[in-house]
């Protein structure tokens, strides 16, 4: 959910009671909103502990479109359990809303880093990117479909891990000789057989990582038009530019991943093992001020393996040894 100013619906109360289980929530800072409703911060007052509250109004609910993916969300969720997937926690009704109880991640979402930062480096993109493939993995192994990956449904918590969020348009992937011919997700995120009508599967999801994945590295989407039709067009014949400062590495897994043709794009375990993936320095861990700024990378291996041997020299009583194979000249302390 993206942050944006209060429309005209009024704020929900204060206080929201899961009357069920007698639990009471006070509500805090607002988090996002989106087309079901509002995501709050809230305490459970007992426990102290947070939780995402997405609330959604009852009226809104009665909109076939709407009831259907909330409900779609609902039961897919309380069936999910991953270390990159949004956890559901419960739901209650309360006051003329209905609230799921989410895992909160209170550092946004990559998109909300991205409007902070400009664009991400490609040791970043890295880690998030293995963690975003772990949580898809298990998705695609239940047999599901996201249908709506993008940046603004990858949130991060607390401690700058990722997780995939909102399973709205979430369906399992059709039975063989059956497709799902909905036109359905974010317009820039479709990939070229979703818009002939040929149906969402797991290769839309790996072309809609693979958006992400560009517009994180460049700041925009690879695709984009004023006009649907044009944006439409562009799509279909896989027209983007490549900006020069993109490695040679990372050009190749866009490339791959935006390939038009659904069976030559490759599968989660083919991007996992891509040499942009394999073959560069990802950090074991983001520090916070990434969400806002540059991180530094000091913890490289090279450097690592620098500053162990001078520790192992300095501290045990190891004798360094030149280039040539002779003892290096004694330093002072």
């Amino acid at each position: 959910m993206v942050p944006r100013s209060a429309g005209a619906e009024p704020p929900p109360a204060w206080y929201l009671r899961d009357w069920d289980s007698g639990a009471l929530y006070k509500r805090g800072r607002l988090l996002g909103e989106g087309t079901f409703g509002r995501c709050y911060q809230v305490t459970e007052v007992t426990s102290g502990r947070l939780y995402a509250a997405k609330l959604i109004p009852r009226a809104r609910l009665a909109t076939a479109a709407i009831g259907d993916r909330v409900e779609r969300e609902r039961e897919l969720q309380r069936h999910l359990r991953h270390r990159h997937i949004v956890r559901l926690h419960g739901h209650f009704t309360d006051r003329g809303h209905l609230c799921l109880l989410l895992e909160l991640c209170s550092r946004g979402s990559l998109a909300d880093i991205l409007r902070a930062r400009g664009r991400l480096t490609e040791p970043e993109v890295r880690y998030y990117l293995r963690q975003l493939l772990s949580g898809l993995r298990y998705l695609h192994g239940h047999g599901l479909v996201h249908r709506d990956l993008k940046l603004s449904n990858f949130l991060v918590t607390e401690r700058m891990r990722v997780k995939i969020g909102d399973l709205g348009l979430a369906r399992r992937a059709a039975p063989p000789g059956r497709r799902w011919g909905a036109l359905c997700g974010t317009p820039a995120y479709l990939a070229p057989e979703v818009l002939e009508r040929r149906g969402h599967a797991v290769p839309s999801d790996v072309w809609a990582l693979g958006c992400a994945v560009y517009t994180a590295l460049t700041g925009h989407a690879p695709f984009e038009a004023r006009h649907r039709p044009e944006l439409y067009r562009r799509i279909r014949g896989a027209r983007y530019p490549l900006p020069p400062q993109l490695s040679p590495r990372a050009r190749a897994l866009i490339a791959h991943m935006l390939d038009p043709e659904p069976a030559a794009r490759p599968s989660l375990a083919g991007v996992l093992g891509h040499p942009f993936l394999t073959q560069g320095f990802t950090p074991q861990a983001l520090p916070p001020r990434a969400c806002h700024s540059v991180p530094i990378f000091v913890g490289q291996e090279p450097l690592r393996r620098i500053l162990r041997g001078l520790r192992c020299w300095r501290g045990c009583g190891c004798v360094p040894v030149t280039p040539g194979g002779g003892r290096a000249p004694p330093q002072s302390t």
